[in-house]
């Protein structure tokens, strides 16, 4: 089954990409602040290691418009001036939205245009934030904002999202740390999934190494706060009866679940469903709920479909619920499945309907 971009799904709702380039990705907005001749950098990393690609043309006013061929994996970049920097993800050909202000452009700056770029406008904000609360030395071992980071690292492993936030590094020290065992295991997860489904990715072979070389110093004890084990993101939506429906209400008595975000105005979206009924007909009775977030736009068809429907539909208008939800699960395209365990964790990412079965059942 064909996944499509959530931008697509929900195009009167979301920035939707607009490439005048073709097949570049691009990046254009605004920088006020800059003095007289000022160089705005686009830097590249290797493992950490930050290069320079190429320099960017800013016009008086501080507006710019810069474009270029994609690498062919996803990446993270950023644009500096003076020892100031504002990171970017880009996955293909999209089209963001940059503004800023110097010289601090790291800590004044907006960044739009993809759910991949929404979500990491959302990690440096948790990071802002706790570094506000804690100085930037206790930011490494805030047990609330790991948990956050962690949870939405679990629910998309393979994302570039996930990559960029288990290589962040706060004054020097790892915000995920591999000789510490939660962080080793959500590196873990990661290197797991990128040696699966990016196999041939430059990164992958280091997060190989990572999780291997420090396998055995993980089991240490070491004067470190660890963060629990990280659970699911409480959803709480509206079903069509109109009654608020909560996500953690569910796993809280113990149940599995299976979170599943789509939009049943989609042409895939019956067979998609049939092929869930299945699963639900197999093993309710051992416990299996399912919740599952429409992202569609018109209510009447959307209550139309969930009257049929014998598990929990709920709807996501983002124009009035707005995107964290989507954000928190690092949802980009739909379909996307996930199977939250008894204890409450996101266990599974499912992008596959046909493997939703023998994936739920390890969990039953």
């Amino acid at each position: 089954m064909k996944n499509i971009s959530l931008t697509a799904a929900v195009a009167a709702t979301l920035l939707i990409c607009s490439c005048s380039d073709g097949d570049k990705w691009r990046i254009h907005g605004k920088i006020e602040g800059l003095s007289d001749n000022e160089t705005i950098l686009l830097e590249g990393s290797n493992q950490g290691r930050w290069y320079t690609m190429d320099t960017i043309k800013v016009d008086k006013d501080g507006t710019f418009d810069y474009s270029r061929l994609p690498q062919g994996y996803p990446d993270i970049y950023r644009l500096r001036t003076g020892d100031n920097s504002l990171y970017f993800p880009i996955d293909s050909i999209e089209t963001l939205t940059i503004t800023a202000t110097a010289p601090d452009i790291a800590a004044n700056h907006t960044l739009s245009g993809s759910a991949h770029a929404e979500s990491l406008v959302r990690v440096d904000s948790l990071l802002t934030a706790s570094a506000a609360t804690l100085g930037a030395s206790g930011v490494v071992n805030d047990e609330s904002l790991k948990r956050t980071l962690g949870n939405m690292v679990i629910s998309d492993p393979s994302g570039i999202i996930s990559y960029y936030i288990i290589s962040k590094k706060i004054g020097g020290q790892p915000l995920f740390n591999p000789s510490v065992s939660l962080d080793h295991r959500i590196i873990g997860a990661v290197a797991n999934a990128y040696n699966q489904t990016r196999p041939s990715d430059p990164r992958t072979s280091y997060l190989k190494r990572l999780f291997i070389e420090n396998r055995r110093s993980s089991s240490t004890p070491r004067n470190v706060i660890e963060a629990k084990e990280v659970g699911a993101f409480d959803i709480k939506l509206f079903d069509r009866k109109g009654v608020e429906r909560s996500l953690l209400d569910l796993t809280s008595k113990g149940n599995t679940v299976v979170l599943n975000f789509t939009a049943y105005n989609t042409e895939w979206s019956p067979a998609f469903n049939i092929e869930l009924n299945k699963v639900y007909e197999r093993y309710h009775e051992q416990g299996l709920e399912i919740y599952q977030v429409s992202v569609d736009t018109d209510e009447y068809k959307w209550k139309q479909t969930a009257a049929n429907l014998p598990w929990i539909s709920v709807m996501n208008n983002l124009s009035a619920d707005g995107n964290s939800n989507l954000v928190n699960y690092n949802v980009s395209s739909i379909p996307t499945t996930f199977i939250i365990n008894r204890e409450g964790v996101i266990a599974a990412r499912v992008d596959d309907i046909t493997k939703l079965d023998s994936t739920v059942a390890k969990y039953m």
